[in-house]
């Protein structure tokens, strides 16, 4: 039958996902760039990022320990000179800018790395060459300081340059919300784990009504605690962050589970919306870990909008052919089993990653 040869292949792409690294890999970097006022000398750069991160970019430096701590990353001074402001130079149109001080600070979640340069007047280009030395799926969220609108953009290894104009000069135009609707679909395309739970709904979601109202639970829980974290009404630190990671994967074990062994899940919205609010700690870690949880509400809002879109691109493809699939009630059943069973293994894969 046609339906079921689908089985398979949807099998495989599930592991392949389940093959990856883990959804919220540390592929950004915060920056802000700017005068300490219109046409003053003095340019002040910041830069935030996961640990892991600082390790690519200092590992390729130097063969001694990582920093784990304050009193390591003070020790670390040259190597950070070297491996990150080296690598993320400014310019003027007179010649290159002089880097006369820089401090690191170690946060729970992530490091922030600061920079003060001496610029001739005018535009100043700063250039992230660190991008050549990571992984390719790093970006750099860069804004000016204070934030406003249409002065966010998003640079990559293609594209690492952006232009620092004095508020005098003409602005830049960036995409500002843009880049953070692009960001928050990145992350639900590249989020395995999240993918896997709505895969795992979907499989035995029902009517079109039954599976609106479990996108919608979903939805809004986890646009709450999305929210509630990244704008600091719930604090969300290391710890915290690292417990919202297992309960992830304890809610796809969960729904995988249910799926083999019980035909019509009961009260599945109600598990749904509460899953979903792990789920949004999960995206608010994606922010804290980097520092960005310090970016205004259009900003956030931005990035839950690129979430909700992406979700609705995965979705609403799947939906014709789950409910093709249900027609045949022996076919649909031995899919849900193979792909129920595909995301159990997921779920226990990333359960034994994150407890570990």
């Amino acid at each position: 039958m046609r339906t079921e040869r689908l089985a398979a292949p949807l099998a495989l792409l599930l592991l392949l996902l389940a093959g990856g690294a883990l959804a919220h890999d540390a592929d950004l970097l915060f920056a802000q760039t700017g005068r300490s006022q219109p046409g003053a000398p003095q340019v002040h750069a910041r830069l935030t990022m996961t640990v892991s991160t600082l390790e690519v970019l200092l590992s390729n430096r130097t063969d001694e320990e990582k920093p784990v701590s304050q009193k390591d990353l003070d020790a670390r001074h040259p190597a950070l000179a070297v491996g990150v402001w080296d690598r993320a130079s400014l310019r003027t149109p007179e010649g290159p800018c002089a880097r006369v001080g820089q401090t690191a600070q170690w946060h729970e979640t992530f490091v922030e790395l600061t920079a003060t340069f001496h610029c001739p007047p005018g535009p100043v280009w700063q250039t992230f060459g660190l991008l050549s030395v990571l992984p390719p799926r790093y970006q750099v969220v860069w804004s000016r300081p204070g934030g406003g609108q249409g002065v966010s953009r998003v640079v990559d290894a293609r594209q690492p340059q952006v232009v620092v104009s004095d508020a005098g000069e003409a602005p830049q135009r960036v995409p500002g919300l843009a880049g953070w609707v692009h960001l928050g679909m990145k992350h639900i395309f590249e989020g395995a784990d999240h993918l896997a739970f709505l895969a795992a709904l979907l499989l035995v979601g029902g009517t079109l009504k039954r599976v609106l109202a479990l996108v919608s639970a979903f939805t809004v829980a986890h646009s709450l605690t999305l929210g509630a974290t990244a704008l600091g009404v719930l604090p969300l630190d290391a710890q915290r962050a690292h417990w919202a990671e297992v309960a992830i994967a304890v809610s796809i074990l969960y729904v995988a589970a249910e799926n083999l062994l019980v035909r019509q899940p009961r009260y599945r919205p109600l598990l749904t919306f509460l899953f979903g609010l792990v789920h949004g700690l999960g995206f608010a870690r994606v922010l804290a870990g980097h520092g960005l949880e310090k970016s205004g509400l259009s900003e956030l809002l931005g990035f839950n909008f690129g979430v909700e879109l992406g979700q609705a691109l995965v979705v609403l493809p799947v939906l014709p052919l789950m409910r093709l699939i249900q027609r045949r009630p022996a076919v649909h059943r031995k899919i849900v089993v193979l792909l129920s069973g595909a995301v159990l293994f997921m779920g226990i894969n990333w359960l034994i990653e994150r407890v570990g």
